[in-house]
C-alpha cells in the first residue's frame, strides 16, 4: 500500500495517534515538515523522552520498513555503509579452483566475480539508499551524540547525496530519499554542519494532561484516576535535580510495574518496592527518598484530584 503523505501537522498528529504516539503540536509540524521537503528530523532530547519511537511509530504508519543505525563510540564507515562478505569470496574462489573454473577465466574474471553484489554485506546507511519499494524506508540513526566527530563528518556526505559509490560495483543512489530520523540524549554538542542538514525539533517531557493520555494509551489497564496519580509524581520527580530525570519511557513502565503489584492507588509501600522502574540510579533513589516519599505521594494524590 503506499503512503500517503499528510497535508498538515494535524494529519500526522491523528496518523501517529492511532499508533498509541501522542506527539506535541511542535513535533507534528517538525514531522510534516520533515516529510514535506523531505529533509532529515533532527530530534533532541532527555533520554526516555520518546524519540526513538518517533521513528518506530512513522514506520509502522507508513507501512514501511524501519532500517536502524545505533550510533557508538568507533563506528566507522564500513559498519554504517557496507563490508564483504570474505568467508563466501573464499568459498567462491575454493570453489572455481575445484572445478576448473578458476585457469578458465583468468585471475581478471574471478576478480570481477567476487566483487559482486551478491557478495556484498549491505549495513544500514547502504541499505537505506539501495532499498526500491513503494514507499521510501526510515532511517533511524540512533544516538548520533555516542559517535566520533569523523563519524559525523562522513554522515555529512550521505545526508547531503543519499548516494554512496562502492568502487568494485558503481553507484547507489536512491530514487527516492529515505525519512530520516537522527536522534541524540546530548551527551555532547553534535556538529553545527550536520544540523544545518536537518530540521530540528527539541523533545520535551510531556506535560501533565498529555502524560496522562500517554499512560492510558500504552498501560489501558490502568484507571484515569490511578494514570494521573502517576503523571503527579513523576511530574515532582523531575523537579527534585536527579542525575537522571525519568522519561516518558519510566512511567510506562512505573505504571506497569504497579499495576502488576495489584496497586491501583499510590502508598509509600508501593512506590518504594517499585522506585527501581521509576529511576535507574542509586543516588537518585536515595535523593527521591531523602525528599521524603510520603511527601511525595500526598503531593501526587493532591494534584491528581
Amino acid at each position: 500500500m503506499s503512503f500517503i503523505a499528510p497535508n498538515n501537522p494535524s494529519d500526522v498528529n491523528q496518523g501517529l495517534a492511532k499508533l498509541g504516539y501522542l506527539a506535541s503540536e511542535g513535533l507534528s509540524s517538525s514531522i510534516f515538515l520533515s516529510l514535506s521537503l523531505q529533509r532529515p528530523l533532527f530530534l533532541e532530547g532527555d533520554p526516555g523522552v520518546g524519540k526513538t519511537e518517533v521513528a518506530k511509530t512513522l514506520a509502522k504508519w507508513a507501512d514501511t520498513d524501519l532500517i536502524r543505525l545505533q550510533c557508538y563510540e568507533g563506528l566507522d564507515a564500513s559498519q554504517a555503509l557496507y563490508e564483504w562478505d570474505y568467508t563466501k569470496q573464499l568459498l567462491h574462489l575454493r570453489a572455481a579452483e575445484a572445478t576448473g573454473r578458476a585457469s578458465k577465466i583468468g585471475e581478471q574474471g574471478l576478480e570481477e566475480e567476487i566483487y559482486q553484489e551478491r557478495f556484498l554485506v549491505k549495513r544500514p546507511l547502504l541499505q537505506a539508499i539501495s532499498q526500491f519499494s513503494q514507499n521510501p524506508p526510515v532511517l533511524l540513526i540512533d544516538e548520533i551524540d555516542r559517535a566520533d566527530d569523523e563519524f559525523e563528518a562522513f554522515l555529512l556526505e550521505i545526508l547531503s547525496e543519499f548516494s554512496i559509490t562502492i568502487p568494485e560495483i558503481g553507484t547507489f543512489t536512491a530514487e527516492v530519499p529515505p525519512i530520516v530520523i537522527i536522534t541524540s540524549n546530548r551527551t555532547r554538542d553534535v556538529h553545527d554542519a550536520l544540523k544545518r542538514r536537518c530540521l530540528y525539533h527539541w523533545v520535551e517531557h510531556p506535560e501533565f494532561d498529555r502524560e496522562v493520555a500517554i499512560i492510558r494509551a500504552r498501560v489501558p489497564e490502568v484507571t484515569e484516576a490511578f494514570a494521573k496519580q502517576v503523571a503527579a509524581a513523576v511530574e515532582q520527580v523531575r523537579t527534585l535535580d536527579l542525575y537522571k530525570p525519568p522519561g516518558i519511557a519510566e512511567s510506562i513502565d512505573w505504571a506497569v510495574a504497579l499495576g502488576r503489584l495489584g496497586s491501583m492507588s499510590l502508598n509509600e509501600e508501593t512506590v518504594l518496592s517499585t522506585l527501581g522502574a521509576l529511576v535507574k540510579y542509586r543516588e537518585d533513589q536515595n535523593r527521591l527518598q531523602e525528599h521524603g516519599i510520603t511527601d511525595l505521594v500526598e503531593k501526587a494524590l493532591a494534584r491528581a484530584g
